[in-house]
């Protein structure tokens, strides 16, 4: 019943001139229906953000539900709120400190929520007065939201259940997310197993940096491998400070079989020193050159002489054979040239393909409440055929226990695959939808 759906008419968002804190306060306004309070340091700042809200969701009606204000507004703006949503930086000190502000003024039917992608929710629950914590929870919407419907839902050992319940039915039902209820633990779910890939993309960037390194990667994983991005694109995508924080906090505060996966490398680090940290920077991993006479020219960091050259179009014989099956519409002769090649470029399209369903499943296990949230937050999170979805279209062209201990020896030293495969169930999405041909 819509009566029964939790009521939210007055939304703040404090950190609303960030890309995350933009684009969510335009879900809030749009799809919410809400009045925004939108919170910035700088206020005019703030009034220049509003157009990027406003196209950030496609609907020129919004902008009258959106409110500029400042930080010496926030007590006023929380206290007239009945959802107060942090987007504040990814630094566990900053979301304390607004933690402690927020919770001097707001009201006792209101939720508060942090988007961190992984920080510790309940170390921010503890900054509340003590009758309010049980009113806070994790809200890890992803970027871009009106096109991305992820949101993982954390609860602390404080929460109301059900606030919490009636939350989840607001974030489902009035913001259309995909709601995914995940423990308390560094980078939760959809960016432990996302970073996990892309982090270890980059690790293989060094190592075959004689090879032609970023590039080269991203083009033996790209969208014929079922993913809409290549993941090193992505990573630029989403800013290589980010991606640093996300990886950082993993590798400190988790220790799996992948533990080791988690280590930036030095190349990298290098660029976020320098402040190339991707597309919101100008360039980072890519750089895309515009000149006067309008022509574009994409780049990319050569990591042996860090400069910038030209992106080589590779040709790898098991990709050109796996895209034109694709295109052709016969997923079975795709897989099958996967799974059979032996060049190097395809044995490490298989190892990465193959650990990314080992390691979603393993870590669903750990941070998830179902195994099917594994498909959930790689599908809508990132756009990737999830790993479920993986698992069945090469099974129907391979034995994928033997094919798993074939090509990941150390990954099965660690883990126990039988018991992890035993967890396996049909998926609910269709992975022909991911696996695109590029042509």
């Amino acid at each position: 019943m819509e009566d029964d759906i939790m009521n939210i008419r007055t939304v703040t968002v404090i950190g609303v001139t960030g890309i995350m804190g933009a684009n969510v306060a335009g879900i809030f306004a749009s799809f919410g229906n809400a009045k925004v309070y939108c919170l910035g340091r700088n206020i005019e700042k703030v009034k220049k953000t509003i157009p990027r809200i406003v196209k950030s969701v496609k609907a020129d009606a919004i902008a009258k539900n959106l409110i500029p204000a400042d930080f010496s507004m926030l007590e006023q703006c929380v206290a007239e709120s009945d959802l107060v949503f942090e987007s504040s930086s990814e630094d566990i000190t900053i979301k304390i400190d607004i933690a402690r502000q927020v919770g001097k003024t707001l009201q006792p039917h209101a939720v508060s929520c942090t988007g961190t992608s992984g920080l510790s929710i309940t170390e921010i629950a503890n900054c509340y007065p003590e009758k309010l914590r049980g009113h806070f929870f994790g809200v890890h919407m992803f970027n871009p939201p009106y096109s991305m419907p992820l949101c993982e839902l954390t609860p602390t050992i404080y929460s109301d259940k059900n606030m919490q319940t009636e939350l989840a039915e607001y974030l489902e039902t009035k913001l259309y997310r995909t709601v995914v209820e995940v423990k308390d633990s560094p980078a939760f779910l959809g960016n432990r197993i996302g970073f996990q890939f892309i982090n270890e993309a980059l690790q293989y960037a060094e190592k075959f940096k004689d090879n032609g390194g970023i590039d080269y990667i991203d083009a033996i994983l790209g969208s014929f491998t079922g993913r809409v991005m290549a993941p090193l694109v992505t990573s630029d995508f989403v800013g290589l400070d980010v991606h640093k924080a996300i990886v950082d906090n993993i590798y400190e505060k988790t220790n799996d079989y992948a533990h080791n996966t988690f280590v930036l490398p030095d190349f990298v680090k290098k660029l976020v020193d320098e402040k190339k940290l991707g597309r919101k920077s100008g360039g980072g991993l890519y750089q895309l050159v515009k000149y006067d006479d309008g022509l574009r020219r994409q780049t990319v960091l050569d990591i042996n002489t860090g400069l910038y050259r030209d992106v080589i179009p590779y040709v790898f014989p098991f990709a050109e054979n796996m895209k034109t099956y694709l295109a052709e519409g016969d997923y079975q002769k795709a897989f099958e040239h996967l799974v059979n090649y032996h060049s190097l470029e395809a044995k490490i399209c298989r190892y990465f393909l193959l650990n990314y369903i080992v390691y979603s499943l393993y870590a669903t296990k750990e941070v998830g409440d179902t195994i099917e949230a594994a498909d959930d937050v790689m599908a809508t999170g990132f756009n990737w055929c999830p790993p479920l979805a993986m698992y069945q279209a090469l099974s129907a062209v391979t034995d994928m226990p033997s094919l798993i201990r074939e090509n990941l020896p150390d990954v099965c030293r660690k883990v126990d695959i039988d018991e992890l495969l035993a967890e396996v169930k049909p998926s609910k999405y269709d992975y022909r939808i991911y696996f695109k041909s590029g042509r």
